[in-house]
């Protein structure tokens, strides 16, 4: 299960383009809160330097945050932030309310595990490539995991891990996988690369010329 983390927020009174500038020029982010069945979008502002630091980190963007209005603790999930196009500094941010009894479907990282230790990765010329970091996954927020490891302890040259092969915690599923065996994307795969493909190949072609110039002697 993924961590809580928790951020203090203040509610936001002034709205608009000018009341908006105002904060971020006093070092806040605006940001609104909605979803949540009969609760209404609240306006809130988070401190910048919280956010920013926040944003550096896996977790802020794949696990549930606690909210904190003044001892009033409300789950969310981050849905959007807007940052500015060549400063440091976020604009905005959306937080999607969740119901700890629906389930919700939130992109995952990947962890790769003893890839340097594997067969593969101890084989020289050999190009072990993470096709895809992240995975979208499915669960109650109580099954939340905040990554997903995977293990490339026994990946050997020409292996293939595939979604499907991923091993993933109780309560959690891959929705992509219920669309059909297309979607059963590779994740990491494991190749030769080039020059020593075509160093490979070009003993092989010496290997067979030499066994010809021998038959012709006989």
């Amino acid at each position: 299960m993924a961590k809580t983390h928790e951020i203090a927020v203040a509610l936001r009174k002034d709205e608009g383009k000018g009341a908006s500038r105002r904060l971020r020029r006093a070092g806040s982010v605006p940001a609104i809160v909605y979803g949540g069945g009969e609760l209404g979008p609240v306006s809130i502002q988070l401190a910048h330097k919280d956010v920013f630091m926040a944003s550096q980190t896996e977790w802020f963007y794949s696990s549930i945050l606690d909210l904190n209005l003044n001892g009033d603790v409300q789950k969310v999930l981050l849905r959007d932030m807007q940052r500015h196009p060549f400063k440091a500094q976020i604009l905005h941010l959306d937080f999607l309310r969740i119901n700890e009894n629906e389930e919700i479907r939130v992109r995952v990282p990947l962890h790769f595990l003893n890839q340097e230790t594997s067969p593969a990765g101890k084989t020289a010329g050999v190009m072990i490539l993470h096709e895809v970091t992240e995975v979208e996954v499915s669960c109650l927020p109580k099954d939340l995991p905040e990554y997903i490891e995977v293990d490339l302890g026994g990946l050997k040259v020409d292996d293939i891990v595939h979604l499907s092969s991923l091993t993933l915690p109780k309560g959690t599923e891959i929705p992509e996988l219920k669309l059909g065996k297309e979607h059963d994307i590779t994740v990491v795969s494991a190749k030769l690369g080039r020059e020593e493909v075509d160093v490979a190949a070009a003993g092989a072609e010496g290997d067979v010329a030499a066994k010809k110039d021998g038959e012709g002697d006989k």
